[in-house]
């Protein structure tokens, strides 16, 4: 039976760990041919090497999603390799527990790193789909993961909480731009989820407590009590990406178990 994206072209960013990979890996399940983008190399490669062998289309390539340059190269090959983009997901970030203190004791390259990625990397992605979707005249979907921090400013640091922030106002200006294309723009937040970018030890020495009280302390912040696994966000980008997602645009949908209820 042919998937819900059969004959759908996706790429995906940090797609080399955690949610991209995860993502990327439910996209080509469901028929997608999928272009995973990130860094490092390692990752991109392994991953998408796994997909080939399953016998899916994909392709890996290593990029820095804060280079304008890099990614329109990304785009371009993608586009030679599958003929078009219908979907993007963009999910490459980073946080940097043990090193984004206090605004005022700050290192300003911790702040320029966190948003180049976070924020630039999102709006540079966003930037080389539209120019190839827009051309296209088929529509698309563009799906932006941000975080549930962004609604508090209690469980994140300021630089990646301020670069979540931003994203759910990008979401909802591009759909509201992009409505006249039929394409659709949404933001996934997901909660406190098993990732590299989640370092519990790190957060704990931040908050001078052990790592399991840190934990402890996560999981206790979601009505189900628990951290998500990556596989987790992957059905939502599915959805919003298929038909029966056309509908929905310009929408923040927490993927969180319940974050703060």
């Amino acid at each position: 039976m042919a998937g819900r994206l059969e004959g759908k072209v996706a790429l995906v960013t940090g797609a080399g760990s955690g949610i991209g990979a995860e993502t990327a890996r439910q996209l080509a399940n469901e028929g997608a041919s999928v272009s995973l983008i990130g860094i490092p190399a390692e990752g991109i490669e392994a991953v998408a090497s796994e997909l080939v062998q399953a016998g899916h289309e994909a392709i890996g390539l290593s990029v820095d999603v804060s280079d304008a340059g890099a990614q329109q190269v990304a785009f371009d090959q993608t586009v030679e390799r599958f003929g078009k983009v219908d979907i993007v997901v963009a999910s490459a970030a980073v946080q940097l527990h043990d090193k984004d203190r206090d605004m005022h004791e700050m290192d300003d390259e911790i702040w320029d790193l966190t948003h180049n990625i976070n924020y630039r990397g999102v709006y540079l992605t966003c930037k080389s789909a539209l120019a190839q979707m827009v051309n296209q005249g088929n529509g698309g979907s563009i799906i932006i993961v941000a975080s549930v921090t962004a609604f508090s400013g209690a469980s994140a640091n300021v630089s990646y909480l301020s670069g979540k922030h931003g994203l759910i106002g990008l979401t909802k200006q591009l759909a509201q731009d992009l409505a006249r294309h039929a394409i659709t723009v949404n933001c996934v937040c997901p909660g406190w989820t098993n990732t590299d970018l989640v370092n519990f030890p790190a957060i704990a020495g931040m908050q001078g407590i052990s790592e399991s009280e840190a934990r402890a302390s996560a999981e206790n912040e979601s009505a189900q009590r628990r951290i998500l696994e990556p596989a987790e966000l992957g059905p939502m980008c599915v959805l919003l990406a298929s038909f029966g997602g056309a509908p929905i645009t310009g929408q923040v949908i927490g993927v969180d178990g319940g974050y703060r209820l």
